[in-house]
């Protein structure tokens, strides 16, 4: 009896279903955790006794980390097998939620985080790769854009969930429930996802380019965190300068003589490329410091006072306005052009960040909603379309590697803004209560000069559109609309992807 073909269509179907509640949930669950943890860390720093300057490494550490490991995490999943890759970054994300959850320490707390921005990364790069295998056609776009509007939702939802959590289970709270509900995603792809693999890759995989990177980004971390004290000429600084500067030299060596190098050195020959890149760079590195510094400065005592729960619903004019201006720009970049309206983004968000840069002591929460507005609009605005350029600008078989070097770049903006804003602000702090100023004024003198920083960042947003020419525009589908909706987070494939157009 030949076999019904029918026969197999309702399993098939099980297991697309599977695959798109697992990874769905999971790249929600990791993206609200990340975007969390700032909001989370003047209650860890008061029941750890740990300062927040040190805690900062809770974020940057995670960043770093992401940075080394997402493009091999993605390789690893093509060559041993992406369910067992991706359950294995489930696994050691909710090691690492138990462990931060159970911590003491401030110390514990960022070496949690640092284990869970290799887990978080891991989940992403293999959750992603899991879901377009496991559909074709339109069901593939279907459950590509569920993906990225999850990512956005999971981005722009944390900080208000971690500060209801805060007041409602204390912080360890939200560690708790991340562990339960990665522990579903585990389950139910351990019942219902199919392996898959890459049988046409090379087996071979980058480490060492994973760790050189990890080597050359480090040091300029903790220079950027520790200058200050040490002092910018101290021989500690110039230490991390010369080994920032071997290893990016050793990484270069390496890719060229690796059979599949981390980052295909050729492709930073295209000028558009390197320059969205770049501007995504930027654009993750303002988001990110802009959490960091408004969510100490919101609920400091000597500042707006505000709770955890009042200061995560304060973010949300930033938050929710960027993930609701972002899917409407795709559109937008079609009519005038995508170079255009990045250009357009990073001025607002400059003007936005400008604004913040005049903040008194006196301010209201009331003065800051405006700003954050722009600065949403901006960064909503200028994320998209250079998401879209970064995979528009080169052919079909590069698109996975442009989507790498896009993503890697997301990791480190927010590793190196993060470090850079927070060592302004104490620094400025420091500095102006030694002189005898009261503490209001200080918070308000290092808010406002890191904010100033984070606009000239934005204005060098700008050049970076320029510099990007021309290039094959998404058409404003809703597969483009969720692939800008989640370029806060991920560069998804548009539309344009792949065209190779440039001019």
């Amino acid at each position: 009896m030949a076999p019904d073909p029918t026969a197999a269509e309702p399993a098939t179907a099980r297991r697309s279903t599977a695959v798109l509640i697992a990874t769905c949930l999971s790249t929600l669950v990791v993206n609200a955790n990340t975007s969390a943890v700032s909001i989370l860390l003047p209650a860890i720093s008061e029941d750890t006794g740990t300062s927040v300057d040190t805690l900062q490494w809770a974020v940057t550490g995670y960043s770093l980390m992401g940075a080394a490991v997402i493009v091999t995490a993605g390789a690893m999943g093509d060559v041993f097998g992406r369910k067992r890759v991706f359950q294995l970054g489930l696994l050691l994300f909710i090691a690492s939620c138990v462990f931060i959850a159970l911590s003491t320490s401030g110390i514990a707390v960022v070496a949690g985080r640092i284990i869970q921005g290799a887990a978080g990364a891991t989940i992403l790069a293999c959750g992603l790769s899991l879901l377009t295998v496991a559909n074709r056609g339109q069901a593939q776009l279907r459950a590509v854009s569920l993906w990225g509007a999850a990512a956005a939702v999971g981005a722009a939802v944390g900080p208000l969930l971690g500060g209801v959590l805060v007041d409602i289970t204390g912080w360890q709270g939200l560690f708790w429930i991340d562990a339960i509900l990665a522990l579903a995603c585990v389950l139910i792809t351990a019942r219902g996802v199919s392996e898959s693999r890459d049988e046409n890759r090379p087996r071979s995989i980058d480490y060492l380019g994973a760790l050189l990177v990890a080597l050359t980004l480090s040091p300029v971390v903790l220079a950027t965190s520790l200058g200050g004290t040490w002092g910018w000429v101290s021989w500690e600084t110039f230490a991390c300068v010369v080994v920032a500067v071997m290893s990016a030299v050793a990484f270069v060596v390496v890719e060229r003589r690796v059979a599949v190098p981390l980052l295909d050195l050729a492709l930073l020959r295209n000028v558009v490329l390197v320059a969205s890149t770049v501007a995504i760079l930027i654009g993750s590195g303002t988001i990110n410091g802009l959490m960091y510094l408004l969510s100490l400065y919101f609920q400091n005592p000597d500042a707006l006072g505000l709770t955890p729960f009042q200061a995560g619903l304060a973010m949300l004019p930033a938050t929710v306005g960027l993930v609701l201006i972002a899917p409407l720009v795709p559109k937008l970049a079609a009519r005038i052009g995508g170079r255009q309206v990045v250009g357009i983004g990073f001025l607002v968000t400059a003007i936005g960040f400008g604004v913040v840069g005049f903040v008194q002591a006196s301010w209201d929460y009331g003065a800051f909603v405006l700003p954050l507005i722009a600065i949403a609009v901006g960064m909503g605005l200028s994320n998209g379309p250079a998401s879209s350029a970064a995979t528009a600008c080169v052919p079909q078989d590069q698109v996975g590697s442009a989507s790498g070097v896009s993503n890697m770049a997301r990791y480190i903006g927010a590793a190196v803004a993060t470090a850079l804003v927070a060592t302004i602000n104490a620094s400025v702090i420091e500095s102006d209560g030694a002189a005898g100023g009261s503490m209001p004024d200080a918070l308000a003198s290092g808010l406002a000069t890191a904010s100033w920083v984070m606009a000239a960042l934005s204005f060098a947003g700008v050049v970076m559109a320029v510099l990007m020419k021309r290039h094959r525009m998404a058409r404003g589908t809703l597969q483009d609309a969720a692939a800008s909706a989640a370029a806060l987070t991920h560069t998804l494939p548009t539309t344009a992807s792949g065209s190779g157009q440039i001019g």
